[in-house]
């Protein structure tokens, strides 16, 4: 069997995000079978299932590929790994000055890092809470790491 074959879907996933075409063909024809008879089950017409067939992919790869996509990606992942590794996030944040660091920023930008990071809220429980749009918190977050990064530098 090869390589492929074996993998996990997880990582099938990972490798076709970084440009293996042919880990999403092995997921395809893993799944093909299943998504066909559930889509055909629906609509009762071949034709009409393989098309849908078709289009479930493709939105896949274009979600995949989406700028929207990718950006939520990072957030999720920078977020992952700062309450990963979190521990005991009040010390740790104080012995290395990051407080210190947070407080140079702007306002709207240090109300954001406070609650995201050093309070564990999720993004889209800041964006209810300061009743701000969740795209507008997400881009802000961005903005607060990136003059965070200058500072640090």
């Amino acid at each position: 069997m090869e390589p492929l074959q074996q993998a996990l879907d997880t990582d099938l996933i990972r490798s076709f995000q970084e440009g293996n075409q042919q880990a999403l063909e092995t997921l395809i024809n893993r799944y093909k079978e299943k998504i066909f008879s559930s889509i055909f089950f629906l609509v009762k017409d071949k034709y009409l299932a393989e098309d849908l067939f078709q289009e479930v992919f493709i939105k896949v790869i274009d979600t995949l590929r989406s700028k929207g996509f990718q950006n939520n990606k990072q957030n999720r992942e920078l977020t992952e790994n700062v309450h990963d590794s979190a521990g005991s996030t009040q010390t740790m944040t104080d012995k290395i000055g990051l407080r210190k660091l947070v407080h140079q920023l702007k306002e709207e930008h240090k109300v954001l890092i406070e609650l995201s990071y050093f309070q564990g809220f999720t993004q889209d429980e800041i964006s209810k809470m300061l009743d701000l749009p969740l795209g507008t918190v997400k881009t802000r977050l961005r903005t607060a790491l990136s003059q965070l990064r200058q500072i640090i530098k």
